[in-house]
C-alpha cells in the first residue's frame, strides 16, 4: 500500500492527465449515445419553453388584451350582461376567459365574469367564476386583486344566506394581503357575520384588531362602537 502511494506521488502530472482523459472518453464512448439523447432533450425543452413564451404566449396576450378593452368598457358603463356574454361585435369576459385562460388577461376575466354575475344577482355563477380566477401574490396589484376576489366570494356567500362560508372568506381575505385597504375592511365584515352568527368572541377578536392593528383605516373610525355593542352581548 505504501508503495502504491508513492507510486501515484511521483507519476508524471502529464500521465496523470492522460489516464484521466482516457478514462473520460471510455465513458463518452460507452454512454455517448444516452449523453446526447439527454443533451437533446434539455435542448427541446428550453427552446420549447421560449417558443411557447415569446411565439404562442405574447401574441396570444395581445389578442387578450385588445378582447379585454371593450369588455371593460361596458362594465364601466354598468352593462354587466353585455360584458360577460359579449355580442357579435366584441367577446365577453366569459368568452376571454375560456380562450384566453392561460394568459393573465384571460385569468383576471374569470375575476370580472364573477363581478358581472354578483352585480346580476346570480351569485353561484359568481362564486364559480370567482373560484376560477387564480390569485396571483408576486406585487401590490395582485395582492389587492386576490383579496378583493376572496372577498367578493364572501359577498356572494352572504347574498345566498350561507353565513357560515361568507364569515370563511372574510377571514380567508384578510389574512391574504396585510395592508390597510383589505385587512380591516374584511376583518370588519367577517366580524359583522360573526355577530350575526352569535360567534361574539370571533367578531369581538376581529374589531380588536382593526382598533389596534389599523387605527389609520376607515373601518377603525367608528370600531368602538361595534366593540361596545359586542361586549354588551357577552
Amino acid at each position: 500500500m505504501a508503495e502504491t502511494a508513492k507510486n501515484r506521488q511521483t507519476q508524471d502530472p502529464e500521465q496523470v492527465i492522460e489516464q484521466g482523459l482516457g478514462r473520460f472518453e471510455l465513458f463518452i464512448e460507452r454512454n455517448g449515445k444516452t449523453m446526447l439523447i439527454i443533451l437533446g432533450i434539455i435542448i427541446v425543452l428550453v427552446g420549447g419553453y421560449f417558443s411557447y413564451k415569446y411565439l404562442y404566449i405574447a401574441p396570444r396576450m395581445e389578442k387578450a388584451s385588445a378582447a379585454m378593452f371593450e369588455a371593460q368598457n361596458q362594465f364601466e358603463r354598468d352593462s354587466f350582461a353585455l360584458a360577460l356574454n359579449g355580442n357579435a361585435s366584441f367577446d365577453g369576459f366569459l368568452t376571454i376567459a375560456d380562450q384566453y385562460g392561460n394568459t393573465p388577461q384571460g385569468n383576471l376575466a374569470n375575476h370580472y365574469a364573477g363581478l358581472c354575475y354578483l352585480y346580476l344577482g346570480q351569485y353561484q355563477e359568481a362564486v364559480d367564476a370567482f373560484e376560477a380566477y387564480d390569485a396571483v401574490k408576486d406585487n401590490a396589484a395582485g395582492n389587492l386583486i386576490g383579496a378583493q376576489n376572496i372577498g367578493l366570494t364572501g359577498d356572494a356567500y352572504v347574498e345566498m344566506g350561507k353565513l357560515d362560508e361568507g364569515a370563511k372568506y372574510y377571514e380567508k381575505a384578510a389574512a391574504f394581503s396585510d395592508n390597510i385597504s383589505t385587512t380591516p375592511l374584511y376583518l370588519k365584515k367577517a366580524g359583522l357575520v360573526n355577530e350575526k352568527l352569535g360567534n361574539l368572541a370571533k367578531a369581538l377578536e376581529q374589531y380588536e384588531t382593526i382598533r389596534n392593528n389599523y387605527p389609520q383605516s376607515m373601518q377603525a373610525r367608528d370600531i368602538e362602537k361595534f366593540i361596545a355593542r359586542v361586549q354588551q352581548q357577552m
